[in-house]
């Protein structure tokens, strides 16, 4: 309120101050009581009937001349009152009270005119007079004449001065210093009445000048208080456009003035300073002061609209600058609650670590193109603090809109935190689930792999424990949580799906981990009853069993694999696999594995149970089980051909063998069967492999092959 209070007055006190300008001017001027100026009675000052030659008299009273003028009678009145108000108006106040001395010089003429001369000065002279000296005419009879004329006719002029009649120059140097007297008149007084002439027009000129910009700086001064603030920024823009070139016209026009001004002093001074022992004479120096004044007040015109523009300019500046503010706020503020928005529907936290990972990359993406919003929040926030710092005039409106800002930017930058943790939560919840997952896979397989046969014998019982006991370890390198630390780590994180799937894993952990203890029971007992010798049981010359890798990680696929004549050895393996999925108690699993242990060690076979793995897979999984097997026992195939056919036709102890024909037609023969051996063997039976643990992926698996099938048919 008080910066706006000042804004206000500021074009009141520019209009004073030039006023104040404008009335020195006239002051130094003398402008009331000199109507006239050089320039009105410019050729009335050049007929030179009457000169200001700048002597003074006794007391510093300015001596006026009538020089010697032929034709003076006929001067019409109104010149002779111009020229006599003009000249009594040069003076100082001070001189000019003292009264002026009035130097008549006519030796050359008659007493006609030495009548008429005194006659107009006592009707028409506008100034004190303090004397009057008349130089009388040399000749006789005309001298004469004025002595007599001057008796008699003494109380008709009506002077109340003293008339001092005088016969020569001489007399007139006993009254007045030679150095106040021109040339003329026996002084040393330099003077040109032409130089004075055109001194005086350019002083009154450049006072006039002067005086005219003061006004018009009044004028633009009140135009520019009385303009209303544009709402628009282009508008604002071209409105401080449009004042800076009116400001630059100006200001170019007080300087022009300011160096006229300058090179008119100098040429007024330039007499005194072609010598050390040259002055200015009174009339100079009166000039010089007059200049000097006239000098003074343009610098404070200049000063005064400076300080105006300043103002004014800063103002229309502060109005631009807010404008750009609001709009850019408006803008950016835009853009950050779009970010904002896109946060707040982002609420996936995905049900797997591949899923997770691209929620990861998709919110970096994401957080990528709100920090370009972020940035310039920030940058502005800081911009309105320095408009705040500067003093602005809507620093109540700036101040809410950078706490805003600020808040935005708070906002947006917590929320990142908050969504990159919980995914990052949610991946180190899933990456645990899927290392339980592969732990209890790896056991499993451990489990699948320890041979009856090798059981039978005491030796065999500790490799088989120690084997249990190392896998066992492990554990603390997988960091296997228990069900309770695990819930209490992760409770923020568990949807109801992906509870679930840790309810599943975790049970899946308690089941192997349980058959692990009921394993090491059994071998335990059955180095305990081992007394007489193992009568080894081999398996079946048929039985080919065929175990998938740790690092496939598919039980379900592992027990599927099986031939369907089963040993003992796998009568042994499957029923610890399928206890995993029936959750049978533990005295009926713990006595049927002792009872197949016992009697593997007998040297009995038992009688297999069947146990059909498929009734517990889904038809998705007997689906991607069957594929296994087919992709499978195609590969084979087909690596049959390339080894027993294609690669033998290039041995050269067999070419005689093959036909002329076909010797160099392999690739006709053939055909693409390495290409097709390639991709079934590198890649789609892996991809066919990822399938097993989604087997939504199935159908995606093969449509993504489609034309790269067809070009290998």
């Amino acid at each position: 309120m008080q910066f706006w209070l000042k804004e206000e007055m500021a074009p009141q006190e520019f209009t004073r101050r030039l006023t104040r300008v404008i009335a020195c001017v006239d002051e130094i001027m003398q402008q009331e009581i000199r109507p006239l100026l050089a320039v009105d009675i410019i050729e009335q000052l050049h007929r030179q009937f009457a000169i200001l030659s700048g002597g003074r008299g006794k007391g510093g009273a300015p001596i006026i001349t009538f020089p010697e003028f032929v034709g003076f009678k006929h001067i019409p009145d109104e010149d002779f009152l111009n020229v006599m108000t003009y000249l009594t108006s040069i003076p100082s106040v001070e001189a000019a009270s003292i009264g002026f001395v009035i130097v008549i010089d006519r030796r050359r003429d008659k007493w006609s005119s030495v009548k008429a001369s005194l006659t107009r000065i006592a009707v028409a002279f506008p100034g004190n007079l303090q004397l009057i000296f008349i130089l009388r005419p040399s000749c006789f009879i005309q001298r004469t004449f004025t002595d007599i004329g001057i008796k008699y006719y003494r109380d008709e002029f009506k002077m109340k001065v003293p008339i001092v009649m005088l016969n020569s120059v001489s007399d007139l140097h006993n009254y007045i210093d030679k150095s106040q007297l021109t040339e003329d008149l026996g002084g040393t007084l330099e003077y040109r009445h032409s130089q004075w002439i055109n001194h005086r027009t350019a002083i009154e000129n450049f006072a006039l000048a002067l005086k005219s910009t003061a006004q018009m700086l009044q004028t633009f001064g009140a135009c520019l208080a009385t303009t209303e603030m544009p709402r628009s920024m282009p508008s604002s823009e071209d409105l401080l456009m449009s004042h800076t070139r009116q400001q630059g016209k100006l200001q170019d026009e007080l300087k022009l003035l300011g160096k006229q001004g300058t090179t008119l002093l100098s040429c007024i001074q330039e007499q005194a300073t072609k010598s050390p022992t040259s002055k200015l004479s009174l009339n100079e120096a009166e000039n010089v002061a007059t200049m000097e004044g006239l000098l003074v007040q343009l610098n404070e015109t200049e000063k005064a609209f400076s300080q105006f523009w300043s103002e004014h300019h800063l103002k229309l500046n502060q109005c631009l600058q807010l404008q750009h503010f609001e709009h850019n706020f408006c803008e950016v503020k835009l853009a950050l609650d779009n970010v904002l928005a896109e946060q707040a529907e982002f609420t996936d936290i995905g049900d797997s670590a591949m899923r997770v990972e691209q929620l990861l990359k998709e919110y970096k993406k994401l957080e990528g193109e709100g920090q370009e919003s972020l940035e310039k929040a920030q940058l502005l926030a800081v911009i309105g603090d320095q408009l705040i710092q500067s003093h602005h005039y809507a620093v109540d409106s700036i101040r809410p809109q950078c706490a805003e800002l600020r808040h935005l930017c708070d906002d947006f930058i917590n929320e990142n935190k908050k969504k990159h943790d919980i995914l990052e939560k949610s991946l180190e919840l899933h990456r645990q689930l899927d290392k339980v997952s592969q732990w209890c896979e790896e056991g499993i397989y451990l489990l699948a792999s320890q041979a009856v046969d090798k059981c039978q014998s005491r030796e065999g019982v500790d490799i088989a424990l120690t084997d249990i006991e190392t896998f066992l370890g492990t554990a603390k390198e997988y960091q296997l949580p228990s069900p309770n630390e695990f819930y209490n780590q992760y409770e923020l994180m568990l949807t109801l799906d992906v509870k679930a799937k840790a309810q599943k894993v975790l049970q899946k952990l308690g089941d192997v981990q349980e058959i692990f203890h009921k394993r090491q029971m059994s071998l335990m007992k059955l180095a305990a009853r081992q007394t007489r010798p193992v009568q080894p049981v081999a398996p079946r010359p048929e039985f080919s069993p065929k175990w998938v890798s740790p690092k496939i990680r598919q039980p379900s696929t592992l027990v599927s694999l099986a031939p369907h004549q089963k040993t003992s050895e796998e009568h042994y393996v499957e029923t610890d696999l399928n206890s995993v999925e029936k959750e049978d108690d533990e005295t009926k699993f713990e006595v049927k594995n002792e009872e197949i242990l016992e009697s593997s060690h007998d040297g009995e076979s038992p009688e297999p149970e069947q146990l059909d793995s498929s009734k517990n897979l889904s038809p998705s999984r007997r689906i991607i089980r069957d594929l296994l097997e087919t992709e499978e026992t195609y590969i084979k195939e087909i690596k049959n051909i390339i080894d027993g056919y294609i690669i033998p036709m290039d041995f050269i102890w067999l070419k005689h063998l093959i036909p002329d024909v076909l010797r160099n037609n392999k690739e006709f023969l053939f055909g693409n069967i390495r290409e097709l051996y390639e991709f079934h063997n590198r890649t789609f039976l892996k991809e066919l492999e990822k399938c097993t643990e989604n087997p939504e992926l199935l159908a995606h698996c093969f449509l993504k092959r489609v034309s790269l099938c067809s070009q290998l048919k």
